[in-house]
């Protein structure tokens, strides 16, 4: 049996501004970033190496853990400067950075297992609707 919705009770679905889901889709790519870090310490020996002094690229040191530090922050920060900067700025910046992330992730992804390939495709689908996003800017009349 159906019930028949009568059109003023139709739920409104206005368009959200450009900022608002450059942002969305920064909080979403950080989320990505953050469980596919989390999951890979599930494989097998990944503890024992970190243990060791293995770091996430190369041995572990104050520099190493800054860079990977700096490197992780910003998706973060972009969930905030999408909606905080000027339009100009904060348009070439997600272009260049989506792009950035996106090919770093794609270089990381040979011989990857499969939970890091199925982040990191999703990951650069992320980056490529944020350049996407960032490319048809509203401009105005």
């Amino acid at each position: 049996m159906t019930i028949p919705v009568s059109p003023s009770r139709e739920l409104a679905d206005p368009p959200l501004p450009t900022r608002l889901k450059l942002s969305a889709l920064w909080a979403s790519l950080t989320f990505c970033y953050l469980y596919g870090d989390y999951f890979g310490l599930y494989k097998p020996g990944k503890l024992q190496h970190m243990l060791e002094g293995a770091g996430p690229m190369g041995p572990t040191s104050q520099g190493s853990l800054l860079f990977v530090a700096l490197l992780l922050v910003v998706p973060g920060l972009m969930v905030f400067l999408s909606l905080a900067l000027p339009a100009r700025p904060v348009r070439w910046l997600n272009i260049g950075l989506a792009v950035f992330y996106a090919a770093f992730v794609a270089i990381t992804m040979p011989g990857a297992w499969w939970f890091y390939l199925a982040y990191s495709s999703i990951e650069i689908l992320l980056g490529a609707v944020i350049v996407w996003l960032a490319w048809r800017w509203p401009r105005t009349a």
